[in-house]
């Protein structure tokens, strides 16, 4: 499977949005798609999907789209479902209607062979069931039970209609959807968008070994390097290719930069040399045949241009607490949070200058923490106390979502009226508000534009404690780093909530982890916390294989007689043989009728040709797949029958 696009380009009301677009998508592929907000990384995979129309771009080359075969393509997005009314386990169930399909052919086949025995029903069904069993109708229950219980459904949820779920639940179902579907080319738009760090790290899991194609939109970082294999930036509206991870993509322009920078000073000085010794020699005509030489090479040099600037555009912000806290800035005893019942106890002792991040699931209490240190969410009881001298600002989602007629500039002098006009644009300048742009109005502003405004709003008071929750919604990676950089030279006091793992490792020195019912306090780094929680799961998983090793169960299966389980086996090679040939028979006469010339000529019968050998060949490869495994069984079944 393949599909590429050579020199496309997108225009939107006669505006170019992307100008040269080349991009090649290999079977097997995990694909990031990276760039700033609003440089068009959506776009392309609406282009990809065939939503958006296609033109002509810069490039030298021819446009053209290819696709080898028919891959079938899936774009993760919140869509409509067709029955409002339909329970959510019913709705996922869909996916797999052809393996429903075949269960209840089957159960009537074995009512029918109940009442009388037909060896041509008996034949049927063993041949359905074959089927059934290769085409995953064994485990398929337990994929998407276990899919929906980690996308944070309860058992209590799948019985729900859809229209009782929010948008952002709403989406993740249609996301257990499309996964569960698994197409060629999966198209990914922010997936980790409203999921927690558990959640996140089981889709990291589930798509390392996913085997379909994959290209992701995403601006977290460790999600992404520890899933793709390539990456496309787009800047300045092209696409370039690099291979590997998100950091080996960092690296590798960091290296192409300074390599062309280095061959393009390199190659500028030659000329200047050329032009020089041209220059000097021109009218001697003892030098006539060296000065035709130098200036031939100069004719024939392909020109090395200076690397282009890459787009770093960002906010700044150096500043300073006014005032320093006093040493202890918060301390909490027994403080229990919640609204009618109880989410969490916290007790937790906080210093100046120390940075706390705060993770968890979602829905568990993070929030409510902060709300309630900051007196919009009354405790339940215990107490909590800021230390003497504390100036707080606090950022929340909430408070982000400006709107309104209310204009930029307006709404940051409101704030600080005593400023002057000039002190206004000044502050509003460095987080990149400048010109004319300080009189739009908060309806026109982006999500990563309002958050930018309100962190204008809240830094510019010089607080010493800073209280965040989740500040880099709605930020691109540059956006990110800038904010990093920002709380790293920050001498204050800062606690955060985050469910962006590679922000909370690089920010965080102390973490308060909060699960069900209780929080931990965890004095010491990310990497830390995550290596022991990792090297606990592992220790489990051992138990429970351990314990399951020890069951009655598995020991009844164990002791079971070797020459019937082995002559089980070989009726199952027997069949899955016959299959295979079957399956290569199949082959050889599509292949013969690709060879035809009534057929090679036609392009659409040779892909409906070409897709009908792809579903054929994949079909060998799964009983070839189980064929070797029961080969390496039977081995070793025979070898115990023997001795």
């Amino acid at each position: 499977m393949q599909y590429k696009i050579v020199n496309g380009a997108v225009y939107y009301d006669g505006e170019m949005v992307l100008e040269n677009i080349d991009i090649e998508i290999n079977a097997g592929e995990k694909i990031a798609v990276v760039g700033r907000n609003g440089c068009g990384k959506t776009t392309l995979l609406k282009a990809i999907m065939g939503e958006v129309d296609l033109e002509e771009g810069t490039g030298e080359e021819e446009f053209r789209v290819m696709k080898q075969g028919t891959p079938e393509i899936s774009y993760l997005r919140q869509m409509p479902f067709e029955n409002e009314s339909t329970p959510m386990e019913e709705e996922v169930r869909k996916v797999f209607s052809h393996l429903i399909d075949m269960e209840a052919q089957m159960q009537a086949m074995v009512v029918k062979m109940e009442k009388e025995s037909d060896e041509r029903t008996i034949a049927a069904f063993s041949a359905l069931n074959d089927r059934f069993i290769a085409l995953g109708g064994m485990t398929y229950k337990k994929e998407y039970k276990t899919m929906i219980r980690r996308f944070g459904f309860t058992e209590a949820d799948e019985q729900k209609p859809l229209s009782e779920f929010s948008g952002g639940q709403r989406t993740k179902i249609a996301f257990i959807k499309m996964l569960l579907t698994k197409p060629d080319i999966l198209l990914l738009d922010e997936p980790t968008n409203h999921l927690d760090i558990e959640t996140i790290e089981w889709l990291e899991g589930y798509l390392k070994s996913y085997k379909s194609t994959l290209v992701i939109v995403s601006h977290d970082r460790m999600f992404l390097d520890r899933i793709v294999n390539k990456v496309y930036e787009i800047e300045w509206g092209e696409t370039r290719c690099y291979k590997g991870n998100y950091a080996d993509f960092e690296k590798q322009k960091r290296d192409n930069y300074i390599k062309q920078l280095k061959d393009h000073e390199r190659q500028q000085a030659e000329i200047a040399r050329l032009n020089r010794l041209i220059e000097r020699f021109r009218y001697k005509a003892t030098k006539a045949k060296m000065v035709q030489s130098k200036i031939k090479l100069l004719e024939h040099m392909k020109i090395i241009h200076a690397p282009e600037r890459a787009d770093t555009k960002t906010y700044h912000a150096k500043f300073q607490p006014e005032l320093p806290s006093s040493r202890i800035v918060l301390d909490t005893k027994d403080l229990v949070i919640g609204y009618d019942a109880p989410l969490m106890k916290v007790d937790l002792h906080l210093e100046r200058g120390q940075r706390l991040g705060i993770i968890g699931g979602n829905g568990i209490g993070k929030s409510t923490f902060l709300k309630t240190l900051m007196g919009k969410v009354p405790a339940l009881s215990g107490r909590y106390q800021f230390g003497y001298n504390t100036e707080i600002a606090y950022f929340d989602q909430q408070l982000a979502q400006i709107s309104g007629e209310e204009t930029i500039f307006d709404i940051f002098s409101h704030a600080y009226p005593k400023l002057n006009d000039t002190e206004v644009r000044s502050a509003l300048g460095a987080f990149q508000f400048t010109g004319e742009e300080v009189f739009r109005t908060a309806s026109t502003l982006s999500g990563g534009e309002k958050v930018r405004l309100t962190l204008c709003k809240i830094l510019h008071s010089k607080p010493n404690v800073l209280i965040l929750d989740e500040p880099t919604n709605h930020m691109d990676i540059i956006g990110k780093q800038t904010l990093e950089d920002i709380l790293l030279a920050y001498e204050g006091t800062v606690i955060f909530v985050s469910h962006d793992r590679y922000f909370v490792k690089k920010i965080a020195d102390r973490l308060l982890v909060f699960e069900k019912g209780h929080a931990t306090y965890i004095d010491d780094t990310y990497d830390v916390y995550e290596e022991k929680r990792m090297a606990a799961l592992a220790e489990a998983e051992a138990e429970e294989i351990e314990k399951n090793e020890e069951s009655p169960k598995v020991k009844k299966v164990r002791h079971m007689s070797p020459k019937k389980e082995l002559d089980k086996k070989k009726k199952r090679v027997e069949r899955l043989e016959s299959f295979m040939q079957e399956c290569e028979e199949q082959i050889a006469v599509l292949n013969g009728q690709i060879e035809s010339p009534e057929v090679y000529s036609d392009y659409q019968k040779l892909a409906e040709i070409q897709t009908e050998i792809d579903g054929v060949r994949e079909k060998l490869s799964l009983y070839e797949e189980e064929w070797t495994e029961l080969m390496i069984e039977v081995e070793k079944l025979e070898a115990e029958v023997e001795a």
